[in-house]
């Protein structure tokens, strides 16, 4: 073992000799830890063309000084490369977190510590250590990553996956229920960045041209109020990680979208997609272009002779969301009617958050002294964002674990549909979350961190009730199992209003449900988009697409 390899970075050699990689070994050697934990997408060129830059001999010490200094901004930047966490425009964009209560960064600050990773980071410079004057570090950390270069060249892997190999390729023709991307032949092609790139754009070309037709209501049909309740941050996984995928609530509901996906894990984002509802999926940056007037669900409504109004149990000032929502989905100023109440929970920025049965149970009050034959109502909760705490008599708050938070909410919403029902008018409440709370982490991200919409974050449960509208009682709700999204939603509205569902004896649930609009699974927030092909998900993020990490 050479005297070199026990150098570190900017140590000076012989100009005749090639050092070795000295400590820079624990660099390369960290980064195959990583890789083969599963938490780092290993580029293997530029980490091959770093080593070949470290090992090159230099003759003079200024040339040796100056690589020292530039390393270690390379050698930064190049391990953020490596990593999934958001492209840099992203983490600029995150200046809000300014705005966070200390108490929150905290809790977010003992999310990012993985001990066990912090643990066998350890070992390895104990290793390191010990092994250094034994072993030639240098040889295993350039042959490691030699071995990776050849395991990525063509036709040694891919982005196939077996669990696609036999799966259908989807680029069949539009038809009348999807968007132009249906499943076709057999998918032996093998799937790279081209591949889905092509499918991306095939969906949001075929997405652009859906629409959702209104027409007026049949002689004789009788109005009805529409509830849109949005929720933030509840998915399917979340119910499962909490213990209320069976709650009372779903149970009640007249239709369940079991496949429904939000398309973004972001609220704004989310916001705007089901305003917007009438109109196929559009990408993540088509959310901020002037939209066709026909997209908007509250202005349709509007057209049919609703009267249309924004409520929140919260203030929407924090990243400029009731400002967002108002300018993009055109919807009026919130009614200010949680200023006689007394909030019980404070947000992760301080604010205050109200319940949600005294909220809607005000509206309520409210709406039933009006004379107005419809009304659309969209509703917005944060009772479940991460980082509410609660507030006790004396002032002080206290963490609000998400479990209790999340049986209150749909406790108070059963108790909402029953004040519904002793009312006896016509009501369909449709509940629709915005995302879910991402309660687990995953490879890709810690828990509580949205920055790329995966599954578990972007399945969420979606549920219609009809309230006074002669319904067949039912002891269990229909299932909708095909991929859904809002489309879907913006249809069934068009068809309850327009009244083609009501027969002689209530609701012809097959006429109501049948043909709805099917969206295939393509998510996407600022920067990233994750999709399903072939039965596989894959996640596009700093231009690169690769499988999702299981």
């Amino acid at each position: 073992m050479s005297h070199a390899e026990q150098l570190l970075p900017g140590s000076v050699q012989s100009s005749s000799a090639w050092a070795g990689l000295g400590a820079w070994n624990l660099y390369f050697l960290l980064k195959l830890l990583l890789l083969w934990q599963g938490l780092l997408n290993f580029h293997v060129l530029p980490n091959l063309l770093f080593a070949g830059v470290l090992l090159l001999p230099l003759r003079h010490d200024w040339p040796r000084r100056l690589r020292r200094w530039l390393a270690m901004p390379v050698a930064v930047a190049l391990f953020y490369h490596d990593t999934w966490l958001p492209p840099l425009e992203r983490l600029a964009a995150l200046a809000d977190v300014l705005d966070f209560s200390a108490e929150y960064l905290l809790e977010l600050a003992g999310r990012l510590v993985n001990w066990q990773l912090l643990g066998l980071c350890l070992l390895l410079v104990v290793a390191y250590c010990l092994l250094a004057p034994w072993l030639r570090l240098t040889s295993i950390s350039v042959i490691g990553m030699l071995w990776l270069a050849l395991q990525s060249l063509p036709g040694a892997s891919g982005l196939t996956s077996a669990a696609n190999a036999g799966a259908t390729a989807a680029t069949g023709p539009l038809d009348g229920h999807g968007p132009g991307i249906q499943a076709g032949t057999a998918g032996n092609e093998p799937v790279d960045g081209r591949v889905l790139d092509v499918y991306l754009e095939r969906f949001y070309r075929g997405e652009a041209g859906r629409r959702t037709h209104f027409v007026p209501a049949a002689a004789g049909s009788a109005p009805f109020d529409l509830l849109l309740l949005n929720i933030c941050s509840l998915a399917w996984s979340d119910l499962q990680t909490s213990g209320l995928s069976g709650h009372p609530l779903l149970q009640r509901m007249d239709i369940v979208f079991d496949e429904f996906n939000s398309a973004s894990a972001y609220s704004g984002p989310a916001v705007i997609r089901l305003l917007r509802a009438s109109c196929g999926q559009t990408s993540h940056a088509g959310l901020y272009q002037p939209p066709d007037e026909q997209c908007l669900l509250f202005e349709n409504l509007k057209t049919l002779g609703f009267g249309t109004e924004m409520l929140l149990n919260h203030n929407g000032r924090f990243d400029g969301f009731l400002q967002e929502v108002q300018a993009e989905g055109r919807m009026p100023a919130p009614m200010a009617l949680t200023n006689r109440l007394r909030h019980r929970m404070v947000g992760f920025d301080g604010s205050p958050i109200w319940r949600d049965q005294e909220v809607l149970g005000g509206w309520w009050q409210q709406r039933r002294g009006l004379d107005r034959p419809r009304v659309a109502l969209f509703y917005n909760s944060i009772s479940l964002h991460d980082g509410n705490r609660r507030v006790h008599e004396s002032g002080r708050t206290q963490r609000a674990d998400y479990a209790s938070r999340a049986r209150q909410l749909l406790d108070d919403l059963s108790a909402f549909i029953e004040e519904l029902q002793r009312s006896g008018r016509r009501v369909v409440l449709v509940l629709v979350p915005e995302h879910g709370a991402a309660l687990h982490g995953d490879r890709m991200q810690i828990a509580g961190m949205r920055e790329i919409p995966s599954p578990a974050i972007t399945h969420v449960p979606v549920g219609v009730k009809l309230i006074g509208m002669s319904a067949p009682p039912r002891g269990e709700p229909l299932h909708v199992r095909e991929p859904s999204s809002y489309l879907a939603l913006s249809e069934l509205i068009a068809r309850l209003h327009e009244g083609r569902a009501d027969g002689s004896e209530g609701i012809d649930w097959t006429t109501l449900l049948d043909g709805l609009p099917q969206t295939p699974r393509v998510a996407e927030n600022a920067g990233t988009v994750v999709l399903d092909y072939q039965g596989s998900t894959y996640i596009r993020i700093k231009n690169e697409w690769l499988p999702y990490p299981q």
